[in-house]
C-alpha cells in the first residue's frame, strides 16, 4: 500500500491539535507537530512524527521544520492551522497584549503558514489547507468581542483563499467548532465572565471532546480531492447558539 502523505498540525500539544495528531497518525499519516512545548507532543508517542517546539508566529522556524519534515516524509498534503488563543472579557478590561496575540495567532499565522506550503500545492495541483475557526466566527457572544472579531476575519480569509486556490485544485476548508472541552480558557481570568461561560458549558453537558472535532476533520480531508467540504460546523447537538 502506498504511504500516506504528510500532515502538518499547529497547536498540537493539547486540545484539538493533539486529538488531530492522534487521529491522523492512527489513519496512517506521518505528521509534523508544532507547538511551543515539545514534551506534550512527544508524550503522544506517535510513529513517524516530527515534534518541533516553535512559536508559530516565528515563520522562519516553521519553514525550517517543514523542510525537515518534507525531507523525510515527502511534500505537505494537509496543513491544519489549529493554533489559536481565546481571552474573554469586555473590551475595556482586555489585556492589550492578549488583543495583539489573538490577532497574531488566530488571523496572521494561518495566512503566513499557508504561504509556506501553497507554492508546492499549486505546482502539484493538489493539497488541502484546513483552518480551525469557531462558531464564534458566525455568532457574536457577550464578552467575546475581540475573539469573535478574529474568527470572523479568519472565516472571511479562508473563503477568500479558497476562491484563489480552487482553479488549481487545491482545497481550503474551514472547521468551526462549537463548545469543546479543551484548555482554551486558560487566558480568561477568574470572575463573572469565566463563571458564566463555565455555567453554560455545564448546562449542555460539558461540550464536545476534542476527538469529536478531529474525527470531523479527518472525514472532510478523506473526501476525494475533487470534493471540498468547504465549511464544517461541529457542535454539541444540544448547543442552542
Amino acid at each position: 500500500m502506498d504511504e500516506l502523505p504528510l500532515v502538518v498540525i499547529t497547536g498540537a500539544s493539547s486540545g484539538i491539535g493533539a486529538a488531530a495528531a492522534r487521529v491522523f497518525s492512527a489513519a496512517g499519516h506521518p505528521v509534523l507537530l508544532l507547538a511551543r512545548r515539545a514534551e506534550p507532543m512527544e508524550a503522544l508517542g506517535l510513529p513517524r512524527a516530527l515534534c518541533v517546539a516553535a512559536d508559530v508566529t516565528d515563520t522562519a522556524a516553521v519553514a525550517r521544520a517543514i523542510t525537515r519534515a518534507e525531507a523525510g516524509f515527502g511534500p505537505v498534503d494537509l496543513l491544519v492551522n489549529n493554533a489559536g488563543m481565546m481571552s474573554l472579557a469586555p473590551v475595556v478590561d482586555l489585556d492589550p497584549g492578549h488583543v495583539q496575540r489573538m490577532f497574531d495567532l488566530n488571523c496572521v499565522v494561518p495566512v503566513l503558514l499557508s504561504r509556506l506550503i501553497l507554492p508546492g500545492m499549486l505546482a502539484r495541483r493538489g493539497g488541502t489547507i484546513m483552518n480551525v475557526g469557531s462558531i464564534a466566527g458566525k455568532t457574536l457572544y457577550g464578552d467575546h468581542t475581540v475573539y469573535c472579531g478574529t474568527k470572523y476575519a479568519l472565516h472571511a480569509m479562508t473563503e477568500g483563499l479558497r476562491r484563489e486556490t480552487a482553479p488549481h485544485n487545491v482545497r481550503v476548508m474551514l472547521v468551526a467548532p462549537g463548545m469543546v472541552d479543551t484548555g482554551l480558557l486558560g487566558n480568561t481570568g477568574e470572575g463573572e465572565v469565566l463563571d458564566a461561560y463555565l455555567a453554560y458549558k455545564k448546562s449542555i453537558g460539558g461540550g464536545l471532546v476534542a476527538e469529536d472535532v478531529a474525527a470531523a476533520m479527518l472525514h472532510a480531508y478523506r473526501l476525494p480531492q475533487h470534493v471540498n467540504l468547504r465549511e464544517v460546523v461541529v457542535a454539541p447537538t444540544v448547543q442552542d447558539a
